[in-house]
Order: structure tokens, then sequence, then C-alpha cells
């Protein structure tokens, strides 16, 4: 039987979430032999290079590092052969090339973020709590053409509460997630391992999440609502446009609500109005009033409902036609 420190691993990812598989790997020994992450990126208003999070570890853990511009390069791809790995491992990366997946000769796996075939795609654990799901997880499967398509190794599903949000979901599925990663390579090691094609025709869809995604529909049921905002915080977080009583309007962040049917607007109000019951903001909706916790008004930080009650006086927010939604 091949030993772990004989198995040569080529690592592609990007953020905190392949850190964590990365850094497993390299803790319990495994021959990982490169790492591949995106290029340095500008960002904030002084356009500073900032770094991947996998390049910083593999920078302090002196891993060969590699960061090409295009997958399809030719010297990328020669350094890549010059390697001669056994196996690549991808985690929250961009779409390999076939010459690169079909390089080594075990093949290349990935780690997903949700219980394929639901939520292929960009954004899966975003989208599964958007959708109001109980029960999610993290896939790994091999590479194919197709992108989140092959066939399935291995999965570990996790339940989502009510009130959990894409934050402390993320957390543990990067957890379990290293767990599966370290149970697949060991059973490629031992030759345990085995497959199974994902069902022809049953998948849901979990595409990036571009701004208009993040706008609230108050006409939407309240309980849609608080999926949709706790699907997306804290990041990239769902906003909304408030009407204060002085007539100025502003985009305002929201993190946190909370499902309430004690607080019962007038029939005729309509959604996106506000109510202030001593420090409690509840909105209507198109069914029932929703509690606002904590919110971010524009060019502010963070703050609890209490605290925004103090220097703000919010009467509507506005909310797009039905035909919009």
């Amino acid at each position: 039987m091949m030993r772990k420190e004989d198995l040569k691993i080529v690592f592609f990812g990007t953020p905190e979430f392949a850190v964590t598989s990365l850094a497993r790997l390299v803790d319990e020994g495994y021959n990982v032999a490169g790492v591949v992450t995106m290029p340095d990126k500008e960002a904030g208003r002084g356009r500073k290079l900032m770094e991947s999070d996998v390049k910083k570890y593999a920078v302090e853990k002196g891993l060969h590092l590699m960061q090409p511009e295009k997958l399809k390069a030719p010297e990328f791809v020669d350094e890549l052969r010059s390697i001669d790995a056994d196996l690549f491992i991808v985690i929250a990366f961009r779409m390999l090339p076939e010459v690169v997946w079909t390089m080594p000769r075990l093949g290349t796996f990935n780690l997903h973020g949700s219980l394929l075939p639901k939520y292929r795609g960009a954004a899966p654990i975003n989208r599964a709590i958007m959708n109001g799901e109980t029960e999610t997880g993290v896939t790994t499967f091999f590479l194919k053409h197709e992108i989140d398509t092959g066939d399935i190794i291995g999965s570990k599903s996790i339940p989502v509460g009510e009130n959990d949000n894409v934050g402390i979901i993320y957390d543990k599925l990067m957890n379990i997630g290293a767990d599966m990663v370290i149970d697949t390579v060991d059973r490629i090691i031992d030759g345990t391992l085995t497959t199974s094609p994902q069902p022809e025709g049953e998948f849901t869809p979990a595409p990036k999440i571009f701004k208009e995604d993040c706008r609230i529909l108050w006409n939407r049921s309240a309980r849609d609502i608080h999926n949709h905002i706790r699907g997306l915080s804290p990041y990239p977080t769902a906003f909304s446009t408030l009407t204060e009583a002085n007539g100025k309007s502003m985009d305002v962040k929201i993190f946190e609500s909370a499902l309430n049917n004690d607080f019962k607007f007038p029939e005729d109000a309509r959604p996106g109005t506000v109510a202030v019951s001593g420090k409690s903001l509840y909105v209507k909706t198109g069914d029932d009033a929703i509690e606002i916790k904590s919110l971010q008004p524009s060019g502010k930080k963070r703050m609890e409902t209490s605290a925004f009650l103090l220097g703000y006086h919010p009467v509507e927010f506005i909310s797009p036609s039905s035909s919009e939604s």
C-alpha cells in the first residue's frame, strides 16, 4: 500500500474555506508538492495588492506556490507537469481546463459546499440558506467536463437551523470539509475508494450572487425574507433603501432578522412599511411582520437596532413592485 508521503498532491484553492483543508494535509504529513491560487488582486481605495488566504498560508509554510494568470498558459502547464503529481485537489477555485484536470494519474477531485447534485455552481452555501433548506453539507467528487457533475466520492450532511446564517454554516462546512478531504485521500491511498454517478436531471443551480440578488423584496413572505437575509449574512449582505421621516433615503444593509408573529400591522399597510415599538424595529412583508435585529446604514458601522433607532427615524423601506420580484 502507498504511504501518504509518497503521494504527490497539488492543491488548488483561494479563500479561507480552502485553507482549512490545506492545513490539515500539511499538518498530517501528506506530500503537498505544489499550491495553485489566484493572482494577487487590487482592492480598496488605495488599490493595494491583496493576497489570497491560500497564498498567505503557502508562503508561511514554504510551499511551492503558483499564481497563473491563465490556466492554459504553456509555462504554467509545463510547471505543473514538472511536479509529476499523482493527485490534484480543488477547493473554492475557478474552473480548470481539461489539460490541467486530466494531468495527474489518480485524477482531480473537488470539495464542494453542498450535497450534490443540489446546488451546483458558485454560491452553494448562500443559495441553500436563501432557499430555506434545513439540511446541507459537503461533497467530494472527481472532475469531468461539465461543472460540478462528476462522480461522487462521498458526502456529509449537517442540519441548518432556522436562524443559522452563511457565516455559521460556512465555518461548519469548512471544518467537516477538511475531514472529507483527508478521508478521500486516505481511501485513494489504501485503494478502498468507490464512486457513484450523480442522478441525471436532478440538480439545483447555485449561480454567482450579484448586487441586485441582495436587494430585499418586501412583498415576499416574512419567512422568505428571513431566509434571504441570513443566506447573505455576513457577506455579501442583503440590503434595502430606507426612507426617513425627514424625507431622505439611504441604502441599509441588513444582517439579522427574526420572525415575529406577535406584532401586527394594520391590514392596509403596504410591504416595506416600518413600525418602531420600544427598541424594536418591524417591517411589513407580504404576509406578516419581520423584526430587524442588526443593520448598517450607508457609510456607518454595523449596529444593533436599538442603537440605530437613537439616531434615525425610519418610515419605510422601498419595496420593488411585484413585477420585479
